[in-house]
């Protein structure tokens, strides 16, 4: 078993290595996390130790787990026990502990979801769903779709949009929402 000194000098070849892998320049990972290019540089060469100040946002910036930035030992059972979200009569299931980044979701809509509330909005990011079951009304901009058990949808949130739960019986969504600029790719079949 590493030692904390051995672990904490491991710290700056992680970080290296993940820059490296994603094609990013300290002057990039400066401008995202809001910490020096020579703090990063000095971190990333052993010369600064890591601290949690400096961990956090390098975690959000490079997307990982800060156990993974440090290499902590595993924590034995890898199942993921979220509590469900319960907000405007919907039930939200967490599927990921990812810090920012992707977050996975199960949503559950009950029958004549949200009602007459047909105002369709915007925001940053891009949304992704995939029906498990049921079938969603989905409105996005001028065009209205029915989507169906097995069907999944890709759209950038910036687009005016609205869904709702047509019934008869409740729907179940597997849901990836990205934040600003990340993107989920759907590729279609070829014919």
């Amino acid at each position: 078993m590493a030692n904390d000194e051995d672990v904490l000098e491991s710290v700056g070849p992680r970080l290296r290595a993940l820059r490296s892998e994603r094609g990013t320049t300290l002057a990039q990972l400066s401008d995202t996390t809001g910490i020096s290019v020579s703090t990063l540089s000095r971190l990333e060469s052993g010369q600064r130790q890591p601290t949690l100040e400096l961990l956090l946002p390098l975690a959000r910036a490079h997307q990982v787990q800060l156990d993974e930035l440090v290499d902590a030992p595993p924590t034995g059972d890898p199942r993921i026990y979220q509590k469900p979200i319960k907000r405007h009569g919907t039930v939200h299931i967490p599927l990921s502990r990812r810090p920012g980044g992707l977050q996975a979701f199960k949503q559950i809509l009950p029958a004549g979801y949200p009602g007459n509330d047909v105002v369709q909005k915007t925001h940053e990011g891009y949304d992704w769903f995939y029906v498990l079951s049921g079938r969603i009304r989905l409105k996005l901009g001028d065009q209205d779709f029915i989507v169906k058990e097995g069907e999944a949808v890709e759209f950038d949130c910036r687009v005016p949009h609205w869904f709702s739960n047509p019934g008869p019986g409740p729907t179940e969504v597997l849901c990836l929402y990205g934040p600003q600029g990340e993107r989920m790719h759907v590729r279609a079949r070829t014919t």
